[in-house]
């Protein structure tokens, strides 16, 4: 039996670089990204340049999307640094000067709420810009972006207090042992 179960279980731990390539689109997905701010940054500034007065409004808004591409990027690279390093493989950069101060004490609890309050904060980007442009918006489609941040809210709290709930149960399991 042992003879079946040792092969079968290194390849259950081989099959964790499956995921190599789907980090390596995520970076691609980010150079798209970078691409689309210096795009939007382009347009902010030939407007800015081409038109006698820039609305204030306009000039934020844009600063908005900018900053938007901004947290979504800082999304991408959570996800995979992070990602990688919880579920393929250790990152050799110990003692790197560039070595983020999350990744020393990354996991998969810290990970989802890491990513849950970066979606909050891009959804946060989302919704002011709506209240700013909010009259040329319909009254629904603000109360349904409200509602969706609530719940985006909601889910967050409700996954940290899980991941503390167990935390705090490993630990009591821990000092019985």
């Amino acid at each position: 039996m042992n003879q079946i179960i040792k092969p079968m279980e290194y390849i259950i731990f081989w099959s964790r670089w499956i995921q190599a390539p789907l980090y390596l689109g995520l970076i691609v997905a980010q150079i798209v990204y970078c691409w689309l701010f210096m795009v939007e940054l382009s347009h902010l500034v030939h407007g800015a340049i081409a038109a006698e007065r820039v609305s204030e409004v306009d000039v934020m808004l844009a600063v908005l999307g900018l900053i938007d591409v901004v947290m979504i990027a800082n999304l991408l690279i959570m996800v995979i640094v992070g990602g990688y390093e919880t579920f393929v493989s250790r990152l050799d950069l110990e003692g790197h000067p560039d070595q983020p101060e999350w990744l020393s004490h990354v996991n998969a609890g810290v990970l989802k709420i890491k990513l849950a309050t970066a979606i909050i904060g891009i959804s946060s980007i989302h919704l002011l810009k709506t209240f700013i442009n909010a009259a040329n918006l319909s009254e629904h489609t603000i109360k349904w972006q409200v509602l969706i941040h609530v719940v985006f809210l909601i889910s967050a709290v409700a996954m940290a207090a899980v991941d503390r709930m167990m935390t705090q149960n490993l630990a009591l399991q821990r000092a019985k042992h």
